[in-house]
């Protein structure tokens, strides 16, 4: 998608952080945005900072809620019409470890990090491909969903491992239809995921976020500024890139990474004919819709 000007883009967790620096990035390039976000106190600073444009609505939304999510898309299309652009930033940090057998927090943030995206797509995305103009979806996944966090990290790194899956699925289904999909997956950047509750009670009062906050915000000290990766969304929505990395310093990583799985291949079995002609076969549509162009 080349043309930005007058289209619309909407955007979870858009009040702040990666979210709020992909709306002023979309909304540099002559976009209608829509932020959605579920934290009051986020809407009101976006809100601040953006003052009286008319080209920027604010929708309440849980994407853990079906009806919350069909309620943005109506006040979405009440504000600007069509929806061209989905980022779908909404997330939030804890779960806690794979091994650990709590399950409320973990459920909580599989919910958010995954099921919410879900939820999303599976809403708008349909109106995307009903205007037939083409289109683009971000999925924000993380550099934890390229090497995994251990830990109190693996219902993080499990999520935006799925979340990859479902970038790239997504991206061979819509090709046809000329809408792109790009897997966002940053690094360390400044944002306020660390002051999202991990799990709310039956009040929906928040409850305090795994580990010491104070702690892990020094570990922001030379993260990426926000408005860095939302230029750099614009760049991978115009060139339809299947991924959009924004953090160099992991390269060796997953060099070293991606390495060990090619090493792990057999290079000298014998596959049968047939089953090498039906894996072929499955490539060869595959590398077809890969290659098929975006629509502008």
């Amino acid at each position: 998608m080349k043309n930005f000007e007058g289209k619309t883009a909407f955007i979870t967790g858009g009040a702040s952080g990666i979210g709020f620096g992909m709306a002023q990035a979309l909304r540099g390039e002559g976009m209608n945005v829509v932020i959605a976000d579920i934290s009051a106190e986020n809407m009101a600073d976006a809100r601040d900072q953006v003052g009286n444009d008319d080209a920027v609505a604010f929708v309440t939304v849980d994407v853990t809620d079906r009806r919350s999510v069909a309620d943005a898309a109506t006040q979405t299309a009440q504000a600007f019409g069509d929806v061209h652009v989905l980022c779908n930033n909404a997330g939030i940090a804890g779960g806690g470890a794979v091994a650990d057998p709590g399950f409320d927090d973990w459920d909580r943030a599989m919910a958010v990090n995954l099921g919410g995206a879900v939820n999303v797509v599976k809403t708008f995305v349909p109106l995307i491909r009903a205007h037939q103009s083409g289109g683009h979806v971000v999925n924000t996944s993380s550099a934890a969903g390229l090497t995994a966090l251990p830990d109190e990290g693996g219902a993080y790194s499990t999520a935006k491992f799925a979340i990859r899956g479902l970038s790239e699925s997504l991206r061979l289904s819509m090709a046809p239809e000329g809408i792109g999909v790009s897997c966002l997956c940053p690094g360390l950047t400044r944002t306020r995921i660390l002051d999202a509750p991990a799990r709310e009670d039956g009040d929906g009062k928040a409850m305090a976020a795994e580990g010491d906050p104070e702690a892990l915000f020094n570990t922001m000290e030379g993260a990426m500024d926000p408005i860095e990766v939302g230029y750099a969304v614009v760049r991978g929505i115009r060139d339809n890139a299947p991924y959009i990395l924004t953090h160099g310093e992991f390269y060796d990583e997953m060099k070293t990474l991606f390495g060990e799985i090619l090493e792990a291949f057999p290079t000298d079995q014998a596959v049968p004919a047939t089953r090498a002609a039906f894996e072929k076969g499955r490539r060869d549509m595959c590398d077809g819709l890969r290659h098929l162009p975006a629509v502008d």
